[in-house]
């Protein structure tokens, strides 16, 4: 199978620092795929090494197959990138700068479109320093768009975004997707990463601590239920005849899939304790299992 994007064993140092550590990663046309991890995980430095700003220590990496340092005309060609690195000249409008980055492409996308797409027609003319910060992430997004590209590589994209913009960049990234474009994301937003990726890979310390579809990294089916009062997690456990753990402000995570004798047992053990349920979920949410990944791998290396 052609990837759009590859990496292979990418290891990147600064002296006896380990930003990268063997590092491999296939992104499909048409695949969105998400990079998390805490600062200083080496999410953005394996990003700036994918796009040819730096070579590799070792391993390789390759866009659309070609090597983004030998052939990085033709990737950038092929490429659009949001990085959190770089703005526009100030005195510059989101209009003027898209309308001037367009005369670089051979067949560009219209700046009206992507200034209409990305909600930017009330500050068309207003210059880059007076912009809000989410009007300006969005100005960087369109100019990532204009050349249509075949990877997308997008670093916290929706970083300063209000939620209205969130949306619209949600919106694009799917669009983008189906149209045929790899996307490659970073970001810290735990939310955003669940609605529009479809595989995760987590990262710690420069290395891969878990990767997969969200269904992958939720793990085990298990009932997590939130109760109008507190109870006893031993006698739950006892009811349920599973480990039953307290994960919160009465909330309780049973080590059983939810079915109906399982549901019934529950609903009879609350009623005789005087609760009910307020809320249940058969999965572990994305923010659950990435604080549960992050901690152990931490424990492991300490």
């Amino acid at each position: 199978m052609s990837y759009a994007i590859e990496m292979s064993n990418l290891r990147v140092t600064f002296g006896s620092l380990v930003a990268v550590a063997d590092v491999s990663l296939q992104v499909a046309y048409g695949e969105v795929v998400t990079l998390l991890g805490p600062n200083g995980a080496g999410k953005t430095t394996a990003v700036e090494t994918l796009l040819g700003f730096r070579a590799p220590t070792s391993g390789t990496v390759r866009l659309h197959g070609l090597d983004p340092v030998r052939d990085h005309r033709d990737v950038v060609a092929r490429t659009g990138a949001l990085l959190q690195r770089g703005g526009v000249w100030f005195p510059m409008t989101p209009a003027q700068v898209l309308a001037l980055t367009a005369t670089y492409y051979d067949a560009p996308r219209e700046p009206g479109e992507l200034l209409e797409l990305l909600d930017l027609e009330r500050c068309r003319a207003t210059p880059w320093r007076r912009l809000s910060g989410g009007e300006q992430q969005r100005t960087l997004l369109a100019l990532a768009l204009v050349g249509r590209p075949r990877v997308l590589v997008l670093d916290e994209p929706t970083t300063a975004v209000d939620p209205e913009g969130r949306q619209v960049i949600r919106q694009l990234i799917r669009a983008e997707a189906e149209r045929g474009c790899a996307l490659l994301l970073t970001t810290h937003e735990l939310d955003e990463a669940e609605r529009v990726s479809d595989r995760l890979m987590i990262m710690n310390r420069g290395a891969v601590v878990a990767e997969g579809t969200l269904d992958e990294l939720a793990g085990a089916p298990e009932m997590i239920v939130e109760t109008s009062a507190a109870i006893a997690p031993a006698e739950l456990a006892d009811a349920l005849g599973c480990a039953v753990e307290e994960s919160g402000a009465r909330t309780y995570r049973c080590a059983t899939p939810s079915t109906p004798e399982s549901m019934g047992a529950l609903t009879s053990f609350l009623t005789a304790h005087g609760a009910a349920v307020v809320s249940l979920r058969t999965r572990a949410s994305l923010e659950e299992r990435y604080l549960e990944l992050i901690a152990a791998e931490r424990a492991a290396q300490s």
